[in-house]
């Protein structure tokens, strides 16, 4: 028999990071339809269909089990994915739903901790997944996304949001370097988006000056392709390409909630992480943008706006996602000189939970990057901001430790002879 492993909400709340490898991609548009035998698994179910992540799926509940999936499927074509709860003959319902179960259809048993069945036997049916009830609402929806991320076998990227809880608190700059590091330090391939399309700083910050950007993708009439994008992207090292933001004010930046949707979605198929530098603005694509996120990152000032905002952006989150951890965050400029601050234990008492960073500030460092086009680390790799970004990184993305950088034992000699540390291909 094979279960899901299990994820309570407890365990969800207490922050801690997800294994890179427990990442619960979204489904496309499908149709799933369970039929169940008792209410409570019902109720799961229902529940489970209101994820992020089955946003997209129009997810239905009956009662009745297989018998009644049988039934059902005698008069009308079957869906994407059928859900069946049984506590009874499982082989011989499985048998009668075949006659009627159309090609292409994916099953999901729940079954009972009494059942005797060999997987086997369960496969050579059709069947692509089993749990072992009572079942978690992650065990559904786990079972339901992994039927299409397993089997299309694509890559399913990461979407990673960073937002300001008030403008000027440094979002931007923390999303840039954390974007930077992730595919560094960690070596993902990665993408970072800036979404401020009027007064975006990412192609400055990253010194580049991209023909093309983000505006080119939402407003084409068309759904933006693989091509599309890759066309669109600049790169700014091996594994980090940037979608920057037009920065002009030559029109009026309005849009839908699901505007970049496609974008989204089309680069989420090639590319493991993709980092969102969201603007300082409650509408509905950020408000959408940061419900569907599947890691957010809240930056603050240690001020007290910065902590009435970020407790209003916290519990909204965390109703709107309540089967994922909540959004972490992180103080910024932390002891800036002659300013009066909320110490940051004071901070994380108001929100009720312990910020993943204090960020120390550091105008020296953070404007001589900013104005050189560089991340914080190329200034400094050994820079207490630099290390800071990098346990950032690893608790967004899940990965335990970044990779090691090899050096050699004449790194020093060669380092001096050019005059400091190798540059990155980001200033090539």
């Amino acid at each position: 028999m094979i279960k899901s492993a299990p994820h309570t909400s407890d365990e969800i709340a207490d922050g801690a990071a997800p294994p890179a490898d427990d990442y619960i991609a979204p489904v496309p548009r499908i149709s799933v339809q369970a039929f169940c035998e008792t209410e409570a698994t019902s109720d799961i179910v229902k529940a489970a269909g209101q994820d992020r992540r089955l946003a997209k799926a129009h997810v239905s509940v009956k009662m009745g089990g297989v018998a009644a999936a049988v039934e059902t499927y005698s008069a009308m074509p079957t869906p994407n994915v059928i859900v069946l709860e049984s506590d009874g003959d499982i082989l011989t319902g499985l048998d009668q739903l075949a006659s009627v179960c159309d090609p292409g259809t994916r099953v999901v048993v729940v079954g009972s901790d009494k059942d005797e069945v060999p997987y086997r036997e369960l496969v050579r049916r059709g069947v692509n997944d089993y749990i072992v009830g009572p079942v978690e609402i992650l065990d559904i929806v786990r079972a339901i996304c992994s039927l299409f991320s397993a089997s299309e076998a694509v890559i399913t990227g990461r979407i990673i949001a960073v937002v300001g809880a008030k403008g000027g608190v440094g979002a931007s700059t923390v999303a840039h370097n954390i974007a930077w590091t992730i595919a560094r330090d960690l070596a993902l391939d990665s993408v970072v988006i800036d979404l401020d399309l009027a007064f975006g700083t990412a192609s400055l910050d990253y010194n580049q000056d991209p023909l093309q950007n983000i505006a080119n993708a939402v407003f084409q009439p068309e759904r933006p392709d693989t091509a599309l994008m890759e066309r669109l992207l600049a790169k700014c090292s091996e594994r980090l390409s940037l979608l920057a933001a037009p920065a002009t004010l030559d029109r009026v930046y309005d849009f839908g909630a699901e505007a970049f949707d496609a974008i989204f979605d089309t680069l989420r198929m090639t590319t493991p992480c993709i980092v969102l530098d969201i603007p300082h603005q409650w509408s509905a694509w950020t408000k959408r943008i940061l419900v569907s996120a599947d890691e957010i990152l809240i930056v603050a000032e240690p001020d007290l706006a910065n902590m009435r905002n970020t407790k209003n952006l916290m519990s909204v989150l965390k109703a709107a996602r309540p089967n994922d951890r909540p959004p972490l965050y992180c103080v910024n400029q932390v002891g800036m000189h002659k300013r009066p601050e909320i110490d940051v234990k004071s901070f994380a008492k108001a929100i009720e939970s312990a910020p993943v960073a204090a960020i120390p500030f550091d105008s020296k460092t953070f404007g001589t990057a900013a104005n050189n086009g560089q991340m914080i680390a190329e200034l400094s790799a050994s820079h207490r901001a630099s290390l800071i970004f990098q346990e950032i990184a690893r608790q967004l993305t899940g990965h335990a430790e970044p990779r090691k950088q090899r050096r050699s034992l004449l790194s020093p000699i060669v380092e001096k002879l050019r005059g400091g540390p190798k540059r990155s291909a980001i200033r090539a």
